[in-house]
């Protein structure tokens, strides 16, 4: 054993100095430039949004650099919405589906990682063989039955001179990378969805109070109509319309009962719970506080904090990787292998001082002709290159869209509730005195079913105006990509682990954080 060990170590490295001696060819992945790109919108956004009286009407300030919260939807100050994500964060099957993911590409990166380190194997062997000496011109030899055992130490690595194992490895990585920004995109828009949801919810509520509450008005109006009807002051028609106004008024009710049932069922499942079986809070607009701070990330930032933009980052890296494997399958590839051991008749001699055995070789692979399949796979990988560049660069564009529209959106519902409330005192005010004038005799039937017509839509728009403030503001912490660069540090802050671990601190994978460099183009910029 020890003549063993002094033969396989040197064996064993000079096979790992020429595993770490290789080169690997193709393209070396470079991060993409940052968008040479000073604003959102073609034209400067207000400093703030404009100012309505009530909680969805307070003004939000616009502040450009400012940090994300990893738990953005704490800043609507709602107790229950916070336990709400929270619960789903741990029982939602989405996010463990993509949890699940990440940790399948992470194992088969290690696996991948074994598969290219030289492989080292104990081999312990018995056998019974029949000798014949007629194989060896000896027929009139009688034969003989021995026992043969073995047990030897085999090492052996494959040292391909492109390097295409390497790149295999580094597309692997690429792979974790983009899983693992998979996870955060689903975190993302599980907590989105579930706000959003709130939200309209809380609108729904509104909504069916509204109506409600106009319902309650318009029967008062019928009440009225059919006394004067009695009393002679109205015709039978002035009582059939106040009638089919208020049933109008009625049916609304039910589609808003039914919205907002199928609502609750998709919170429930959003929170990993039997919409039958789970204790959901209730959401109003009440219980909502609007942000009046609005972090705007810079634009230069934008493609590091999207999740989808750094998974199509990671599309891009694993591509690049993949033409330098097809790079690498026109280089030979060289096997190198040695074993050593002992053999024997008997147990008892297998281990004696005359029962080694050993071997050392090579081998070498160099494809000469392959009709140019080679060739071929690897200007395919350079065209799937392109494609995902070109895909990488429209991940770009409408993430770009996506926060200018929400920006636009923010400044656009803060004035278009302004002038939404103006138009529902306005409609409230002509309806009091519409009212008042024909209870008096002064108006008509007619007038009156205008009048409750037309409040009755400026309130139900308001509400929707104000539900529509919070979700925009939803929308905004979505499309900066929600901050899940600082959830690390605000756990440590408070002293407890997030909810999810950041996948800069997953193991096994392999994140980059600095800035980011031009990309050169795998058909040309062959490097080692």
């Amino acid at each position: 054993m020890k003549r063993f060990a002094k033969l396989a170590i040197p064996i064993v490295t000079v096979l790992i100095a020429a595993a770490v001696a290789g080169c690997a060819v193709g393209p070396d992945f470079r991060e993409p430039e940052t968008p040479k790109v000073n604003s959102y919108t073609s034209t400067a956004l207000p400093e703030e949004t404009a100012t309505t009286p009530g909680r969805a009407g307070a003004a939000q300030r616009f502040v450009a650099g400012e940090e994300i919260s990893a738990q953005w939807w704490t800043l609507f100050h709602s107790e229950a919405l916070d336990r709400l994500v929270r619960q789903a964060l741990a029982d939602s099957p989405s996010l463990a589906v993509a949890q699940a993911r990440l940790r399948q590409a992470q194992e088969n990166l290690r696996a991948e990682v074994g598969v290219v380190s030289p492989s080292v194997d104990a081999k312990l062997s018995a056998q019974r063989e029949r000798f014949s000496p007629t194989a060896f011109g000896q027929p009139n030899t009688p034969s003989t039955v021995f026992n043969l055992y073995n047990a030897s130490v085999g090492v052996s690595y494959t040292f391909d001179v492109g390097g295409g194992w390497r790149r295999e490895l580094e597309a692997m990585r690429a792979q974790v990378d983009y899983q693992s920004f998979q996870l955060e995109g689903a975190h993302l828009a599980l907590t989105a969805n579930i706000v959003t949801t709130a939200i309209r919810e809380a609108s729904l509520r509104a909504q069916m109070q509204t109506a409600q509450e106009i319902e309650a008005l318009q029967q008062k109006e019928l009440d009225i109509t059919e006394n004067q009807f009695k009393l002679g002051g109205a015709r039978r028609s002035d009582v059939l319309a106040q009638r089919a106004q208020l049933l109008q008024t009625r049916a609304t009710l039910p589609s808003l009962e039914k919205e907002l049932a199928l609502t609750r069922h998709q919170l429930a499942v959003l929170a990993g719970k039997f919409p039958g079986e789970a204790d959901l809070p209730e959401f109003t607009l009440d219980t909502l506080e609007l942000p009046q701070q609005l972090p705007v990330s810079l634009p230069s930032m934008l493609v590091r904090q999207r999740p989808d933009i750094r998974a199509a980052e990671a599309l891009l890296h694993q591509a690049s990787a993949q033409v330098g494997v097809a790079t690498a399958n026109l280089y030979p590839r060289i096997t190198l292998s040695g074993s050593y051991g002992t053999q024997a008749n008997s147990t008892a001699d297998l281990f004696g001082p005359t029962t080694g055995i050993w071997n050392v070789g090579a081998s070498l692979l160099q494809p000469l002709f392959h009709g140019g399949e080679l060739t071929a796979r690897r200007r395919a990988a350079v065209a799937a290159y392109d494609q995902t560049v070109a895909q990488y660069r429209d991940t770009v564009l409408h993430a770009f869209q996506n926060v200018a529209d929400t920006l636009r959106a923010l400044e656009v519902d803060a004035r278009t509730l302004k002038l939404q409330t103006e138009a529902a005192s306005i409609a409230r005010d002509t309806f009091d005195l519409t009212h008042k004038e024909f209870t008096l005799g002064a108006a008509n039937s007619l007038s009156l079913l205008n009048a409750e017509r037309q409040y009755q839509q400026a309130r139900i728009s308001l509400v929707q105006s104000q539900a529509l403030r919070y979700a925009d503001t939803a929308a905004l912490f979505q499309a900066l990509g929600g901050g899940w660069w600082n959830r690390s540090n605000e756990s440590a802050a408070e002293g407890r682990n997030g909810s999810l671990p950041s996948p800069l601190e997953g193991e096994g994978v392999g994140m980059r954080g600095d800035p980011p460099h031009p990309l050169p183009s795998p058909a040309r910029g062959e490097g080692k």
